[in-house]
């Protein structure tokens, strides 16, 4: 090999060393990252919070990024018991941030063992918070609520206190603000910021969820049946006001039947007055017509009357036979 050619050789290794050194020292922090720097696995200097282009020294330090965004916790339903005995399941979510990334990573060094601590400590402190208060207390929002009462409601219903709240001195926001901030002192030290905590759900553990559906089931019928009694109550009595209105009406209504008959028939029997009492004459038609009239209704084909000489009937029959001879 002559002497050019092992310059040439010379010259691009110590290029490529130059540029892997230049490459080992040199790194850049994102805007939305920290840095720590570790040399032999021991954290060296502070954190570098801004970004930018940075130094290190290559191959000896390492650069650790930590995460700068706000980041989401969210743990899974737990089953815990509240202060009136009712075990209910807890569904719990919570936003948090790095804030002192040395701190953060010599104490947890990644984001799974930091969700891992926030587990326990926020279960924890949930557990410890549902124990110490009733349910009433955790599912309600806000306290002094008014309900809305049906107008048709009467003043012995409204006595019952029908429609009325349980009363609370908290509500859920007190109780979530309580989690918050036991569990934001203790997640401190390990350089994390807890930012906001929420219930996400809570329902009944579902080994009482049946029990408890059943009752609800067995309360809504007792109201029910309640209100059907009363219905049917002011059914039978509305039925016995219109048979007696009824009855009323049909005996008022006979009543002045029966009146305009009478008065109609008093009329009748003075216009048959006045018309058959103008002479003898038609008083004698009047009998006359009178008696034939009642002939149809006491003989027939079949009928044999036995008279007397001195009857009325007897008389125009007498007549009507003398004159037909």
């Amino acid at each position: 090999m002559n002497k050019t050619t092992l310059l040439s050789v010379t010259g691009f290794v110590l290029i490529a060393v130059l540029i892997a050194l230049i490459k080992g020292a040199l790194y850049t922090v994102g805007e939305v990252e920290q840095v720590v720097v570790t040399q032999f696995g021991k954290p060296v200097g502070e954190p570098i919070v801004t970004a930018g282009l940075q130094f290190k020294i290559p191959f000896i330090q390492q650069v650790n990024p930590i995460e700068k965004r706000v980041l989401e916790w969210d743990g899974n339903p737990s089953d815990m018991p509240t202060k009136d005995k009712l075990y209910i399941s807890v569904d719990l979510f919570a936003r948090w941030r790095i804030i002192d990334p040395l701190q953060y990573f010599l104490r947890l060094r990644d984001e799974r063992s930091a969700q891992s601590r926030l587990d326990d400590i926020l279960g924890s402190e949930t557990r410890n918070a549902v124990a110490k208060h009733e349910l009433i207390e955790i599912i309600r929002t806000t306290k002094d609520r008014v309900p809305q009462r049906d107008e048709l409601l009467t003043d012995a219903e409204k006595t019952l206190n029908m429609g009325t709240l349980v009363p609370i001195n908290k509500g859920r926001k007190v109780v979530e603000n309580e989690i918050f901030q036991s569990a934001a002192e203790k997640v401190n030290v390990f350089g994390i910021e807890l930012l906001d905590i929420r219930f996400k759900r809570i329902n009944y553990n579902a080994s009482v969820r049946p029990k408890i559906y059943d009752r609800m089931v067995s309360e809504r019928r007792q109201i029910a049946e309640r209100f059907l009694s009363e219905g049917h109550g002011e059914a039978a009595r509305i039925r016995g006001n219109r048979e007696r209105d009824l009855n009323k009406i049909q005996s008022e209504a006979y009543l002045q039947v029966e009146k305009i008959r009478g008065q109609a028939d008093a009329i009748a029997a003075q216009i048959y007055s006045d018309a058959y009492n103008q002479s003898e004459k038609a008083v004698s038609f009047y009998e006359f017509t009178r008696t034939m009239a009642a002939f149809p209704s006491i003989v027939d084909n079949g009928t044999t009357l036995i008279l007397s000489t001195d009857s009325e009937m007897y008389k125009y029959i007498k007549t009507s036979t003398s004159e037909e001879k």
